[in-house]
């Protein structure tokens, strides 16, 4: 099958999560917005009356007549189709909890640089901003970075779910990549204490189609537009 996936042109967000599912298995996709005219095609889709199940908003991934929403759920739709998941029912479960846990840990990523609004720029909330990547920074990534470690460390090291790189992994290592970019310091500091997660991210990173696609100009950079931004007044421990 050939996947359509819908998500904005310009930024890796949450968009990025699916994309890294589809290149590790070798899925056939298309990246609907980049293409020509793409952002026209998905503003009609989101419009159109005719589709009796419509997203609320991207990603969205068409499969066939099927279209799936919410990265979580996509995901959830994905994994047993690209082998990223176990097949035990149990296991699908777990790892769909794991990958709802990395959504709230996404959407506090978002938060510490605009906690009052999407609609406003950063420079409008950045004092409300410093307040909440401080309590980012100290209280809620070491919660989560320790609650993934301590997963990881229950299912034996090698993997967060069953005896294989899942999506979950996958999603672990963007949250790793997209940290060390918005807190380079924070991450510094905190790497030292969750080994084995670093050691999660090197083996995904290794694995030869990720090796590919991150050298590739299909993996868009980090940038001040995404869920990932380094504001360096954030990353302050002093």
């Amino acid at each position: 099958m050939r996947y359509e996936l819908y998500y904005w042109p310009g930024i890796q967000g949450r968009g990025e999560f699916v994309r890294l599912a589809l290149e590790d298995a070798g899925a056939a996709y298309v990246d609907v917005a980049r293409r020509p005219r793409g952002m026209v095609a998905m503003s009609r889709f989101l419009e159109s009356r005719s589709v009796k199940r419509p997203p609320f908003a991207p990603p969205f991934l068409k499969a066939g007549k099927l279209v799936i929403g919410q990265t979580a759920n996509i995901l959830f739709f994905l994994g047993p189709l690209l082998g990223l998941v176990p097949k035990d029912d149990a296991d699908r479960l777990w790892a769909h909890q794991l990958q709802l846990a990395i959504a709230d840990w996404v959407a506090e990523v978002h938060d510490a640089h605009h906690p009052i609004a999407s609609s406003l720029y950063y420079e409008e909330q950045k004092r409300e901003a410093k307040r909440r990547a401080e309590n980012f920074r100290v209280e809620r990534l070491p919660k989560f970075l320790s609650y993934f470690e301590q997963v990881l460390e229950r299912n034996g090291s090698r993997a967060l779910v069953g005896n294989a790189v899942s999506y979950v992994d996958l999603s672990l290592f963007q949250m790793i990549e997209g940290l060390r970019y918005a807190f380079p310091r924070a991450m510094t500091k905190q790497e030292r204490k969750y080994r084995q997660l670093i050691a999660l991210h090197d083996r995904v990173a290794a694995r030869p189609r990720l090796v590919a696609y991150l050298a590739s100009g299909r993996r868009l950079p980090f940038n001040q537009e995404g869920i990932f931004r380094h504001y360096p007044e954030l990353d302050d421990q002093s």
